[in-house]
């Protein structure tokens, strides 16, 4: 992104939940919050900061708690929702606000899920990008689910192990473990193969998108090269405790305004179940003002970024209703 474009965003950190937050914002107006997801920043949203600031709103995207400049935290057991919701709702506070607009994308939309389910009071309206809402199974833990669809290969299970996925990210350039992410366009399930993991076929030559640059990379990988990859690696990790820690939320709804846009082509809306989920009642049951759900024909995971324009303005049309 041009240089002079991203000076007119600023940056502070703020002391939330007992930890340095780092946050980009930009604009004036009603609090729209935009929450990233693995492996991201505040920076996916630079598009959004940008056009949602020029159309009258105050823009809030902060690194997640174990990303960028934000701190990260050792121990997995720091990772559950409690915390990184927690983390919001003093953010929230903090930026003087009642409640505010949310924009969640991967990890960032399961945050703002969280977020609506322990305090709809602090969200007016919710757009979620690629994560539709999942109601909590009483009787698989999330692991053993995925391992059963996919496989110990399968990424999510790889990442359970402390240390590995680490060691294989260091084997190759960060550039290139971000470039692997978010080149990624590919229906079908990430499977990580045994021998090599992430950093099979290093030589292999990427060929960036036209909404990638170089720039944007190095952006990315600079600051991981930083903070390293534990703290977001740590949410998958967390998966099982947060099921287990949130038992007394089973077969509760989600009781704000909703809208869901999601690529055709990603890969969470591939998972086998999901689709029905969505378009066959189950969706609408659990989120009974889900008022929209947009599929984005021939987009992919990364959908704010690939899509920039067409996801501002979606988001846009929502939260001026409000």
């Amino acid at each position: 992104m041009e240089g002079e474009l991203m000076a007119e965003i600023s940056h502070r950190l703020v002391e939330v939940n007992g930890i340095n937050m780092h946050i980009a914002e930009k604009g004036e107006g009603p609090a729209v919050l935009l929450l990233h997801g693995f492996p991201e920043l505040w920076y996916s949203w630079r598009h959004q900061i940008l056009a949602l600031a020029a159309r009258g709103y105050r823009a809030i995207a902060p690194d997640l708690r174990g990303f960028g400049d934000t701190d990260a935290p050792p121990d997995v057991s720091s990772y559950t929702m409690f915390h990184v919701v927690g983390d919001l709702v003093a953010l929230i506070h903090t930026l003087g606000q009642e409640k505010v607009f949310v924009v969640g994308h991967d990890w960032g939309a399961l945050v703002a899920w969280s977020l609506c389910l322990f305090r709809p009071d602090k969200v007016r309206a919710l757009v979620n990008l690629s994560v539709a809402f999942r109601p909590r199974s009483p009787d698989r833990k999330p692991v053993e689910t995925f391992r059963a669809l996919y496989g110990d290969d399968y990424y999510i299970c790889t990442f359970q192990e402390p240390g590995r996925t680490e060691a294989e990210f260091a084997r190759i350039p960060t550039a290139l473990v971000i470039k692997k992410f978010l080149t990624y366009h590919d229906p079908g399930p990430v499977i990580v193969p045994k021998e090599h993991g992430f950093a099979a076929s290093p030589d292999k030559e990427i060929t960036l998108p036209s909404w990638l640059s170089e720039e944007d990379v190095d952006y990315f990988a600079s600051k991981f090269d930083k903070s390293g990859f534990t703290g977001g690696l740590n949410y998958y990790r967390a998966l099982d405790l947060n099921w287990e820690l949130t038992a007394p939320w089973t077969g509760m709804q989600i009781k704000v305004p909703v809208k869901f846009i999601v690529g055709n082509q990603d890969l969470i809306y591939n998972i086998p179940g999901v689709k029905d989920y969505i378009h066959k009642g189950g969706f609408k049951r659990d989120v009974p003002f889900l008022e929209d759900v947009v599929v984005i024909e021939g987009a992919g995971h990364f959908i704010n970024q690939e899509k920039p324009q067409e996801i501002t303005d979606h988001i846009y049309e929502f939260i001026r209703k409000f």
